[in-house]
């Protein structure tokens, strides 16, 4: 690509959008997978697990969801109390569907995109962000959550 050509917006927060509809509209719960170590996150800090977040971000979970082109934010309940989420988009890592996992690490910008399947027990359910799943269980106990690219 010549240097002459415009140069376009991040894509990272049309995919995010996308996939996200995507879960809603087949009925399953989209949870996002954020990078809590990155500049301007804010959640509560009980809910970060190694640096990381897992987010239920469906309807039922949140109040006031707003996803632009550089922010996600909402209120959510955590330990029963609601409070303030802001991510911005750069921060999220991946984004898929509780239920079956299938969803997309969201690729750096400049990277060729990679979809992933999430097998997480870090994943959240209903309007309690810090409640254990009521997902499909891990079929080996004690295995880390893993990403997996699908080529």
């Amino acid at each position: 690509m010549s240097d002459d050509a415009p140069r376009m917006t991040s894509y990272r927060p049309y995919l995010l959008r996308a996939l996200t509809e995507w879960i809603n509209d087949n009925g399953m719960t989209p949870h996002i997978l954020v990078d809590a170590g990155v500049a301007g996150v804010r959640v509560p800090p009980g809910a970060v697990r190694e640096g990381k977040v897992v987010l239920n971000i469906a309807d039922r979970a949140v109040v006031g969801l707003q996803m632009d082109n550089e922010w996600i934010g909402f209120t959510a309940r955590f330990g029963g109390v609601s409070q303030p989420v802001n991510v911005p988009v750069g921060a999220v890592l991946a984004v898929y569907a509780r239920e079956t996992g299938q969803g997309m690490v969201l690729p750096e910008e400049g990277a060729g995109s990679a979809h992933a399947s999430y097998a997480g027990d870090e994943a959240h359910d209903g309007d309690d962000h810090d409640t254990p799943p009521e997902g499909p269980a891990d079929p080996t106990p004690g295995k880390r959550p893993h990403l997996r690219v699908v080529k």
